[in-house]
This record gives structure tokens, C-alpha cells and sequence, in this order.
């Protein structure tokens, strides 16, 4: 058994540190999202990792047409097999969930683990779900030195439930499939979080689809590539008796008829290509915001960055977070994250004019904040 201690143990790789059981009390608010960020008010926005400009018109209208059908309760037959198709697996092998976020809640309640360990920085979703659930959980904390990258030789080996991002949010670090693959085992059950995978060209290192690693849960979202974020729709692709037992903990129609239609809607091969040509375009702009941010003396970005978002330090952080909100943008703050701190922000990728702004609007808040040196605001070479 675990004591209330080990249960709270975090285990950052260069030893151990004991804290007590609140989360609040640790300094983390592990319920804050970035739709906080840029709520009630009109920022650019760079805290929320949704697409812009999405849903395309014709998603919108797939929608639109399924309100006819609203007085039927929802059928989630075909969207279940449109899933199980697109990533060539029986329909037994999928749950349609409200939005990934339920999928953390169903696994935190329905599935019988002792010793729960998620891997941080990442969303905080899954751990607030597994405390929520009255589970005691453990933090694998990755490192800034070793670019936030996985070493699954930090996860202690008795862990029965494992829980990591690929790619991380909000590091944007985009772990080998080999390593991840590397923390299955029997008896255990390993959760990846592929809610940004489809924003990843060609969706290297996705893990969605597997059936030979053991324990192996993927959980993926609609939101992010199509804008779907208020229309609540994700899955679980899973062994079929894992399945079985989160449909369990399911309410009746946990996924609306609108949600249904639009999960069977970015099935399609021309959604699919959709999806891979904005990664492409996500690829080309994130490049191109890392080059900007390269010329700030002050600021270092992630370089492993393989995201639709790129996470920096900047000493003075929250202070250079609120002169960009009084210069009209929205960044995610970091100190929320487990193994983060207030020195640590998140930016959203965006179209190219907008970047150039936010470089602006970013050289203007560094020396507001008294954080720049001498000279032309914080670039080097200015």
C-alpha cells in the first residue's frame, strides 16, 4: 500500500519532493483552461489551441443540417464506424465520448487503479479527473534541461495507470512512438492524449490504431483542427472490453445528434486531407514564430516545439503576459502546469500577419515590463 505521502510523491528525475495532497495547495490551479484567458473580452487570441477561421463552411453546414433531426435521440452508429474505419479498427475498438475531457473523467471512475501516475507538464485535465475520483495520484515530471522529452525509465515501474500527451500540451514536445510505446505493459494501462495528434503532418508517432501494445487507451478530440470546441465531441480507441467498461460509466446518449454527425463528417478522406494540409500550413507558420521569437534576447522557446503551439520562459512572465493583454493579446500562462512555473507562457500558432503583430506587440510588452535590456525594445541585433 501507499501512504497519503508516496501517494503526493512527484518524481522529477533528480530526486523526490513531498507535497501535501491539495492540488491548490502546491500552487497549481489545475482547473484553469485558456478560454479564461481571452473570456468577456476581445484579444487576439493566442491562449486557446483552437484553429482559427474553423468550422469550414462546409462542416458548418453538416451541422446546420442535422437540427432537423433533433426530436430523434442521438444514433451514434455510423460516426462509431466511421471512426473505427478511418484508423482500421473493428467498431468494438471505439467510444464516442463528449469531448476528450469526459474520456479522463470515464477512465478515472471506471476503471480499477491503485497507483495513477501522469506525466507532467501536460493538461491537467487528467489528474484533476483521477483526484476528482477520489484516486491518489503521482507526477512524473519532465525536465527543462532534457527539452521536456519522455524517459519512460522516471515512471516508476508499479504505476497501473499511466496518463501522457503526444504531442505534450503545452510543451509541443512530440515523444517518439517507440519511447511511449515503451511504458506499456500488462496490467497496466497506458492513456495517451492524441488531442493534437491530427495537427501533426503525416501523424508521425500517433499511437491511434495499434491493437498489439497492452493497456493501450488513445484518446483523441475534434476540437482543435475543426473548431469544435462548444459542440463537445472526442473518442477513445481501446482494447473492447476497456471499451465496455467505459460505456458503462456513460449516461444515455452522451454524444448529441449534431456532435455525431460532425465525428462522421472529419471521417472523411476529404476531411482527412483537410486536416493534413492546415498541419502542413501549421508546420510552415510555427517556423516562422520561432524564428521571431529567436531574436528576443529574453525569451526561450521550446525548440522541440512539433505542436500547434509553442510554450517560452521569460523571467517576468506575468507581468510581460499583462502588458500583452493591454497591447490587445491573449497568452496562455504556464504556472498552472505541474513542473512549470510563472516564468512560463504558452502561444498559440497563427497566420503569419498575426505573428508579425504579436512580435510586435511582444517587443513593446518586454520593455513595459522593464524586462528588456538597452536598446530597441528585447531583439538581438535590434
Amino acid at each position: 500500500m501507499y501512504t497519503h505521502a508516496d501517494s503526493d510523491r512527484q518524481f522529477p528525475g533528480s530526486g523526490d519532493a513531498r507535497h501535501g495532497a491539495d492540488p491548490e495547495r502546491r500552487g497549481f490551479d489545475l482547473r484553469h483552461h485558456g478560454d479564461a484567458e481571452v473570456r468577456d473580452e476581445k484579444l487576439t487570441d493566442l491562449a486557446v489551441n483552437v484553429r482559427t477561421d474553423t468550422p469550414p463552411e462546409w462542416l458548418r453546414q453538416r451541422i446546420a443540417d442535422s437540427l432537423t433531426g433533433l426530436a430523434a435521440y442521438p444514433d451514434g452508429r455510423a460516426a462509431r464506424a466511421a471512426v473505427a474505419e478511418r484508423h482500421g479498427l473493428p467498431v468494438w475498438n471505439v467510444l464516442l465520448t463528449s469531448g476528450a475531457a469526459e474520456a479522463f473523467v470515464l477512465l478515472a471512475r471506471a476503471l480499477r487503479v491503485r497507483r495513477p501516475v501522469v506525466v507532467h507538464p501536460q493538461f491537467t485535465e487528467p489528474e484533476t479527473a483521477l483526484r476528482d475520483a477520489g484516486h491518489e495520484v503521482r507526477r512524473v515530471l519532465l525536465r527543462e534541461e532534457d527539452g521536456f522529452r519522455l524517459d519512460p525509465a522516471l515512471v516508476p515501474q508499479d504505476a497501473d495507470l499511466v496518463v501522457v500527451g503526444n504531442p505534450t500540451n503545452p510543451t509541443s514536445v512530440l515523444h517518439p512512438a517507440s519511447v511511449v510505446a515503451e511504458l506499456a505493459r500488462p496490467g497496466r494501462t497506458l492513456v495517451v492524449d492524441e488531442a493534437f495528434m491530427d495537427a501533426v503532418r503525416g501523424e508521425r508517432e500517433a499511437l491511434a490504431g495499434r491493437t498489439d501494445l497492452p493497456g493501450l487507451v488513445v484518446l483523441r478530440s475534434l476540437t482543435k483542427t475543426w473548431g469544435l470546441a462548444g459542440l463537445r465531441v472526442g473518442y477513445v480507441l481501446a482494447a473492447p472490453e476497456t471499451v465496455a467498461a467505459l460505456e458503462r460509466a456513460q449516461p444515455l446518449w452522451p454524444v448529441s445528434t449534431p456532435a455525431l454527425v460532425a465525428a462522421e463528417a472529419c471521417m472523411t478522406p476529404r476531411a482527412l486531407a483537410e486536416a493534413e494540409e492546415a498541419a502542413r500550413r501549421v508546420e510552415v507558420e510555427r517556423a516562422h514564430l520561432m524564428a521571431g521569437l529567436a531574436e528576443f534576447e529574453e525569451v526561450r522557446a521550446v525548440e522541440a516545439a512539433e505542436g500547434p503551439f509553442v510554450l517560452i520562459r521569460v523571467e517576468g512572465a506575468d507581468v510581460v503576459r499583462e502588458r500583452l493583454r493591454d497591447l490587445g493579446f491573449a497568452a496562455r500562462r504556464g504556472d498552472t502546469f505541474p513542473g512549470l512555473g510563472p516564468q512560463w507562457l504558452r502561444l498559440a500558432v497563427r497566420d503569419r500577419a498575426t505573428t508579425n503583430r504579436f512580435l510586435q506587440a511582444l517587443d513593446q510588452a518586454l520593455v513595459m515590463a522593464g524586462c528588456a535590456g538597452p536598446g530597441a525594445g528585447g531583439r538581438s541585433g535590434a
